[in-house]
């Protein structure tokens, strides 16, 4: 048993770290000499160009470049993302990507904050757009963040905000989060998660959910949650434990019949 729980935490393991690059990124020599515009131009064609282009144009397929860490490179344009995408990606470390198939995930900090900021305004001087929201989860209420948390992101995330697993998809886990990244994720959408704008959630809405996540990660809601990759393995297992014992249990009442 101890085995089949070890090969399900490995793959869950495996499977995000293969979608990160295998070289890492390139920082210039003088960074701690530059000014900020001008260290953020210079990590974004060491490192983001050859995915979003020179100038944050964009690369379609079937054209690439490769570019840091062996990328080959295929992005959207980012005018016009403002500084909330930028931060979010780079706060998370969903970017740089190894393959532009693969889902953004999150195991790793390769930015410092001198570095994110930068970069992030440097995206956002590429065209006007959405700035980073500012949360204030102390003014929500938790029971109506629970509601909304419930219609909304329960159906992936569960209701205490563990993640999962869908079908061609993996869902993080809600735990420790800084407010402004789960902000951050509400109005983007990543990946397969739906946009919430201002009128399907609003700023009032968004910190009771936000206040919501922070009151869960407080209070242990029992379970094995096998490294929290999700319900699947763990419904798995369980079933295979009850499998296991219900063989026990049979031969036991084998045992005892032959005896009599």
């Amino acid at each position: 048993m101890r085995t089949i729980a070890a090969i399900v935490l490995a793959l869950a393991v495996a499977a995000p770290a293969a979608a990160q690059p295998s070289i890492g990124i390139d920082k210039p020599e003088n960074e701690s000499s530059l000014n900020p515009r001008e260290l953020g131009a210079q990590l974004f064609a060491g490192n983001c160009s050859s995915c979003h282009g020179s100038l944050g144009g964009g690369v379609a397929p079937p054209s690439y470049i490769r570019g840091a860490g062996g990328v080959k490179g295929q992005g959207p344009s980012l005018r016009g993302v403002g500084a909330l995408a930028a931060d979010f990606y780079l706060r998370t470390g969903y970017m740089p990507l190894g393959d532009p198939h693969d889902q953004p995930w999150t195991n790793r900090t390769l930015w410092n904050v001198r570095e994110r900021r930068a970069l992030t305004q440097y995206v956002a001087s590429l065209g006007a757009g959405p700035g980073i929201p500012h949360p204030h989860p102390e003014r929500g209420s938790v029971s109506e963040g629970q509601q909304l948390f419930t219609e909304h992101c329960a159906g992936c995330h569960q209701v205490a905000g563990s993640g999962g697993m869908l079908t061609g998809a993996r869902v993080p886990t809600l735990t420790n989060l800084d407010p402004v990244e789960i902000a951050e994720a509400v109005r983007i959408g990543p990946y397969v998660m739906p946009t919430f704008t201002q009128q399907a959630l609003s700023d009032s809405q968004l910190d009771s959910v936000i206040a919501y996540i922070g009151s869960s990660n407080k209070h242990d809601n029992g379970g094995w949650a096998l490294g929290r990759v999700g319900p699947i393995p763990e419904g798995t297992v369980t079933w295979l434990i009850a499998a296991v014992a219900l063989v026990a249990l049979c031969m036991v009442i084998g045992t005892r019949l032959r005896r009599e």
